[in-house]
């Protein structure tokens, strides 16, 4: 991915569906969460999970949550892969638990 420079310096990743589709993420890091629940998925912990679920939020505005995931026990996880916490992501994480009934959980 090349002339795209991340502003926390963070290096792309590309993985793939298993149907051959390419994935492109934007960290290591999230394609290694990625990695993981694959992994799950096929062990049968985990049913199966979303990436870039929207959140409606006041304002006409939306939080993206990384992966959203539901586990084979019924647990339902908000996950979001993160490097680096900053200002914009504390702000909407909170405005997000205080409207929803979950728990972002930070990866």
């Amino acid at each position: 991915m090349r002339g795209f420079k991340h502003k926390f310096n963070a290096q792309a990743a590309r993985r793939h569906w298993p149907d051959g589709t390419e994935i492109k993420f934007p960290s290591k890091k999230q394609a290694a969460y990625y990695d993981k629940l694959l992994l799950a998925q096929q062990s049968g912990d985990l049913v199966f999970f979303l990436m870039e679920v929207p959140f409606r939020l006041p304002g006409g505005v939306s939080y993206r949550c990384d992966f959203l995931e539901f586990w084979a026990d019924g647990e339902i996880q908000v996950t979001d892969v993160k490097g680096r916490r900053t200002k914009e992501f504390i702000r909407a994480k909170k405005q997000v638990e205080a409207l929803y009934p979950i728990t972002i959980i930070e990866a």
